[in-house]
C-alpha cells in the first residue's frame, strides 16, 4: 500500500500523553487541514488510515525501533554498535541500567502517536460520505492496529493510559494509568470486532494491509499473555489450519527457511502481517527517525562495521553499525542448527580464515544477526542516504510463530502441540522430539532468533530472571522499562516501580 505521508495535522495531535508540553499549545497550524474540517470523503478516509499505519514502521524504521531495542536486553544479543554511549537507551536497556531518562520516549509517544490517529480515524468515520462496507473496513483496520500499539505499549511499559478518544488541551495532562487488565480486556474487544470487517484475502496492490487472519493471530497472542491459553489456542487453530498444510487464509510454511531472509519474498505464504519498507522513499537524515522515513533501519545497524571482501567467496556486504552482535550463548544452541547460516553470520571464521576484514565495534562476538544484515546488492542507487534506504520487510507476526505461539497455549502436550512443533522443525530438516514446554521454548529460541521476541517470551514464562541475572536484571522491575521522564512532567502519571 502506497504511503501517504501525514496528510493530517490534528489540532492536538502533538498535545496527547505523547508529549506533555505547554507550548504545543500556542501553536496555530496555519493552512492546514484541522480534524474538524478534514475527514469529508473517502479521499481523506483512507489519508487517515494510511497515518494510522505510518507507525507501524516502528518494528524496524528509524534508529530506536522495537527489534533491535529488544533484542538487546535478550539474551541472545549485546547492545553492540560503536562504543558504550552509542545510542543511550539501547545501551542501559541492554546491561539494566536504564533509568526514565535514558529509555528513549518514542517508544512510549510513537504508539501513541498510532492510538491517536486511530481514535480520530474511529471518531470521524460515522459522518464520512463513503461506502458503508469500506467504512466497515476502515474501521476494523484502525481498531486493529490501535490493539497492536497498545499490545506493544502494555508489554513494554505494564501501566499505561487507555485513552480511546480524541484529548482536549483541558484533559489532557488528567490521563491516568489504567489496569492493565482493563488493556488487555479493550485489545481483546477491539480485535474481537474487528475481525468480522476485514477481509480474508487481499489483492496485490493492497499488500501490507490488515486481514482477518492477521487480527486473529494477534488477538490469540494477546489472549496467551494474558493467561486465557484456551482462548488462545481456539483463536490461533484457525490461523494455523493443520500443521504442515494450507490454512484457511492461505498460510503455509515456507519450504526452505533461508527464503524467509531474500529480500524480494516480501508477503510470502508464511507471512501474516509484515512492516513495508521501501528504497524509494529517498530516505535522508534530516528525516530520519521522524516518521517519514520509509527505509528499514535494522539492516544498516546489524551489518559489521568497516567490512571488507577479501576472498570471491566471501558474503558480498556494505559496511553496517554492529549493533546486534550475537552472544556465544546462541551461537552454541543454533550451532549445528540448519537456521544456523540464515540466522548467524560468524564474521570470526571469516575473518580468521582470511576471506574478509571487518572493525570490531563494541561487545564484539564476531557474530552478526544474518537475518538483517544488508546486503550490497539491496544497497539503493537512488537519492537519499543510502544507509537508511534499505527496503528489507520484516514481519510482525509470521506462521511459524502462532504455530508454537499454539502449541503453548496447549499447554505443551498432546497430539496437535506436538505436531505443530514437528513442523516447525521438519521445516528446519530436524527430527521430532517429545512436545513439552521446554522443547517450545528452544525451538522458539532458535525459529525466531533477532526477531524481536526472545525478551517478551522470557518475561512471560517467567524466566527473564534466571536467564539475564548476569545482564543486572532485577525481578520484580526490568520485566518492563520506566516510563520517560519527560512524559511524566505536569501529569498524573506515576513511574513504574523500582524506578526514580
Amino acid at each position: 500500500m502506497k504511503k501517504i505521508k501525514y496528510l493530517v495535522i490534528v489540532a492536538v495531535l502533538a498535545t496527547t500523553i505523547t508529549s506533555c508540553t505547554k507550548d504545543y499549545l500556542e501553536l496555530t497550524p496555519d493552512g492546514q487541514a484541522l480534524s474538524s474540517n478534514y475527514y469529508k470523503n473517502e479521499a481523506q478516509a483512507f489519508a487517515g488510515l494510511v497515518a494510522t499505519y505510518d507507525v507501524l514502521r516502528k518494528n524496524s524504521g528509524g534508529f530506536e525501533n522495537m527489534i533491535t531495542m529488544m533484542n538487546a536486553g535478550s539474551d541472545d544479543h549485546f547492545a553492540g554498535g560503536g562504543g558504550a554511549t552509542d545510542g543511550v537507551g539501547i545501551q542501559s536497556f541492554s546491561n539494566y541500567s536504564q533509568n526514565s531518562n535514558t529509555i528513549p520516549r518514542s517508544f512510549w509517544n510513537d504508539h501513541y502517536q498510532g492510538i491517536l490517529r486511530a481514535n480520530v480515524l474511529l471518531d470521524r468515520l460515522p459522518g464520512v460520505d463513503m461506502d458503508n462496507v469500506k467504512k466497515l473496513r476502515f474501521a476494523a483496520e484502525a481498531k486493529t492496529l490501535r490493539a497492536i500499539y497498545y499490545f506493544n505499549l502494555v508489554r513494554m511499559f505494564k501501566n499505561v493510559p487507555l485513552i480511546l478518544e480524541q484529548l482536549t488541551p483541558s484533559n489532557m495532562y488528567s490521563q491516568a494509568q489504567a489496569n492493565p487488565t482493563a488493556v488487555y480486556a479493550q485489545i481483546e474487544l477491539d480485535l474481537m470486532q474487528a475481525k468480522a470487517d476485514l477481509p480474508t484475502t487481499l489483492s496485490s496492490s493492497e499488500y501490507g494491509r490488515l486481514t482477518k487472519g492477521a487480527a486473529q493471530a494477534i488477538l490469540g497472542k494477546v489472549y496467551l499473555y494474558d493467561g486465557k491459553n484456551t482462548l488462545a489456542a481456539a483463536e490461533l487453530a484457525d490461523v494455523n489450519g493443520t500443521p504442515g498444510g494450507t490454512s484457511i487464509y492461505g498460510y503455509q510454511l515456507l519450504s526452505n527457511y533461508n527464503d524467509l531472509w531474500t529480500v524480494a519474498n516480501k508477503f510470502n505464504s508464511e507471512s501474516i502481517l509484515e512492516v513495508m519498507h521501501t528504497s524509494a522513499g529517498n530516505s535522508h537524515w534530516g528525516v530520519w527517525g521522524s516518521g517519514s522515513d520509509e527505509g528499514n533501519t535494522a539492516n544498516v545497524m546489524c551489518g559489521p562495521r568497516g567490512y571488507l571482501k577479501i576472498a570471491p567467496s566471501a558474503p558480498d556486504l556494505p559496511s553496517g553499525w554492529s549493533f546486534n552482535v550475537i552472544t556465544q550463548d546462541l551461537y552454541n544452541v543454533l550451532v549445528g542448527d540448519n537456521r544456523f547460516n540464515a540466522t548467524i553470520l560468524d564474521a570470526k571464521a571469516l575473518k580468521t580464515a582470511g576471506d574478509i576484514d571487518y572493525i570490531a565495534g563494541y561487545e564484539n562476538t564476531g557474530y552478526f544477526l544474518n537475518k538483517f544484515v544488508p546486503r550490497q546488492s539491496d544497497v539503493t542507487t537512488g537519492a537519499g542516504d543510502a544507509v537508511l534506504n534499505y527496503q528489507q520487510n520484516t514481519y510482525v507476526i509470521r506462521l511459524a510463530d502462532t504455530y508454537l505461539l499454539e502449541a503453548e497455549a496447549l499447554g505443551g502436550s498432546g497430539t496437535r502441540a506436538q505436531a505443530l512443533l514437528d513442523a516447525v522443525r521438519s521445516r528446519a530438516g530436524l527430527s521430532s522430539v517429545p512436545v513439552s514446554m521446554t522443547a517450545i521454548k528452544t525451538e522458539r529460541r532458535k525459529e525466531l532468533a533477532g526477531e524481536g521476541h526472545r525478551f517478551f517470551d522470557l518475561v512471560r514464562w517467567g524466566d527473564a530472571a534466571s536467564a539475564l541475572s548476569s545482564r543486572g536484571f532485577v525481578a520484580g522491575k526490568h520485566e518492563i522499562f520506566p516510563i520517560p521522564f519527560k512524559e511524566l512532567e505536569n501529569t498524573i502519571l506515576v513511574q513504574n516501580p523500582g524506578y526514580n
